[in-house]
C-alpha cells in the first residue's frame, strides 16, 4: 500500500474520547482564569464536544464525571440519553469522584474510617450502575488517596483496603465492562500516594479480577521515565486498558498533546502498532484526553490535541516493521533506529488532510472552527453568566 493508504487505514482505527471537564472553567490551586465561552452545563459540554467531533471526525464519545455531570446519579441517565440523540455523540467512560468531598480529606477507599470507605464503595458501585444504564464499557478510576507526612498513615493496611474495594466493585461489572485503574506518583498527596505507579496499578487490577486493567496518563510519571516501556510491558501482560492524553514539562501539567515531546507520543504509538502488527489485530484500548486548559481556548485546544494525535498516529503507522524486526535481530542499531526516525520525520499533515476530506471532515479544522462563528455565539450566550459567577468544574 502507499503511505496515503496506510495512513487512511490507521486513522480509521483511531477514536479519541473527549473529557467533559475539559470544556468547563477550571483552574490551579492559586485561582482561575475564566473564559466567557466555557461550558457550565452538561448540555453545553455535549454541544462543545460535538463541535470537536465534527471538525476532526475522531471523537464520538464524551467522558463524564459523576459528581460534575450526573449530580443526580442514575436519575440523570435519561438526560444524558437525550443529549446523545441531540448531538450525535455518546457517553464515554464514567469517572467517579472520590476526592472533592470534605469527607475524603484523609482518603476514600483507603481512609482509616470504615464509614468513609463504605461511602466511597457505594459511590463506585453507583458509577458502575450508571455505566451499565448508559451502555458504557469503561469505569475510569483515579484516586487522590495518600498522605503528606511519614508515619501518618498505615501504608500496608491501605493497600489491603484498596484491594478489597476494587474487588467488590469488580463483582458488580456486567460482561464486557471494564475497570481502568489509573496511577499517579504525587499530588495532592506528597509523601505517599496509594496507587503511585504502573506496578501498583497492575497488582491491584490483577487482584480485582480479569475485567480490570491499567490506565496510563501520559502526564503521571517521574521526569525522564520511559513511558513506552511501561506501555510495552502492560501490552504484553494483557492489562493495558487505555490512556489519558496530555503533555507535561515538569509534572502533570495538562498541556496539549505533543506540545513538549511529540517524539515520546510517537514512540508510545509505535509500541502499540508494533504489538498490533505482531498479533495480527489491534489491542482493545481506550484513547481519552485529560486536559483542562486555563489559557488556551478550550475547544480549539481539544481540536489541537486530537489533530496532533492523528498526525503522530499516522507517523507511527509508517514505520517499516519487517525491516525493523530484521535490523533488531541483527543488532544493526543505526538502521533500526532510522526506521523510527524516518517515520517520525515524515510530514503526515497532508495525509491526515486527505483522509479528512475523503470522509467529509473539514481539511483544516482550526480554520473551520474560527470561521464557524461557534465561539462568538457561545461567548454571547454564556459570557455574562461565566464571568460573573466564577463557574467551576461543574
Amino acid at each position: 500500500m502507499s503511505h496515503e493508504e496506510i495512513v487512511a487505514v490507521a486513522l480509521d482505527q483511531l477514536r479519541v474520547e473527549l473529557p467533559s471537564w475539559g470544556f468547563a472553567n477550571t483552574g490551579t490551586r492559586f485561582g482561575k482564569f475564566l473564559q466567557a465561552g466555557a461550558a457550565s452545563t452538561l448540555e453545553e459540554k455535549f454541544a462543545d464536544a460535538a463541535q470537536v467531533h465534527r471538525l476532526t471526525g475522531a471523537c464520538p464519545t464524551l467522558a463524564l464525571h459523576v459528581l460534575w455531570d450526573l449530580p443526580g446519579g442514575i436519575q440523570d441517565v435519561a438526560r444524558v440519553r437525550a443529549l446523545e440523540g441531540e448531538h450525535g455523540i455518546r457517553a464515554g467512560a464514567i469517572n467517579p469522584n472520590l476526592f472533592q468531598d470534605q469527607r475524603y480529606k484523609h482518603g476514600s477507599v483507603g481512609n482509616p474510617d470504615p464509614a468513609v470507605r463504605a461511602e466511597a464503595l457505594a459511590h463506585l458501585r453507583e458509577s458502575v450502575a450508571i455505566a451499565r444504564e448508559l451502555d458504557v464499557r469503561d469505569i475510569s478510576l483515579w484516586f487522590a488517596d495518600g498522605s503528606n507526612y511519614p508515619g501518618t498513615q498505615p501504608i500496608r493496611k491501605r493497600k489491603h483496603w484498596f484491594a478489597e474495594a476494587l474487588g467488590m466493585v469488580h463483582e458488580r461489572l456486567a460482561p464486557g465492562q471494564r475497570l481502568l485503574v489509573e496511577y499517579k506518583p504525587f499530588e495532592p498527596a506528597f509523601y505517599h500516594t496509594d496507587i503511585a505507579d504502573w506496578g501498583m496499578a497492575l497488582l491491584l487490577a490483577r487482584e480485582a479480577g480479569p475485567q480490570a486493567s491499567v490506565l496510563v496518563d501520559t502526564g503521571h510519571h517521574y521526569q525522564g521515565q520511559n513511558i513506552e516501556q511501561i506501555v510495552a510491558w502492560l501490552l504484553d501482560e494483557g492489562r493495558l486498558g487505555g490512556f489519558h492524553f496530555n503533555d507535561r514539562r515538569y509534572a502533570d501539567d495538562d498541556l496539549t498533546l505533543g506540545s513538549i515531546d511529540p517524539y515520546q507520543v510517537f514512540r508510545i504509538f509505535h509500541e502499540i502498532q508494533q504489538f498490533a502488527w505482531e498479533q495480527g489485530q489491534p489491542p482493545d484500548l481506550a484513547y481519552m484526553v485529560d486536559q483542562s486548559h486555563n489559557l488556551k481556548g478550550k475547544i480549539e485546544a481539544m481540536i489541537q490535541t486530537v489533530r496532533t494525535a492523528q498526525e503522530l498516529w499516522a507517523k507511527a503507522a509508517l514505520v517499516q516493521r519487517e525491516a525493523l524486526v530484521a535490523h533488531q535481530a541483527s543488532c544493526d542499531l543505526v538502521a533500526a533506529e532510522r526506521c523510527l526516525t524516518d517515520a517520525f520525520a515524515t510530514d503526515t499533515r497532508p495525509m491526515v488532510t486527505a483522509w479528512a476530506t475523503a470522509r467529509g471532515v473539514p481539511p483544516d479544522p482550526y480554520r473551520a472552527f474560527r470561521e464557524s462563528g461557534y465561539l462568538e455565539a457561545i461567548t454571547r450566550d454564556r459570557g455574562a453568566r461565566n464571568l460573573s459567577s466564577g463557574a467551576s468544574y461543574a
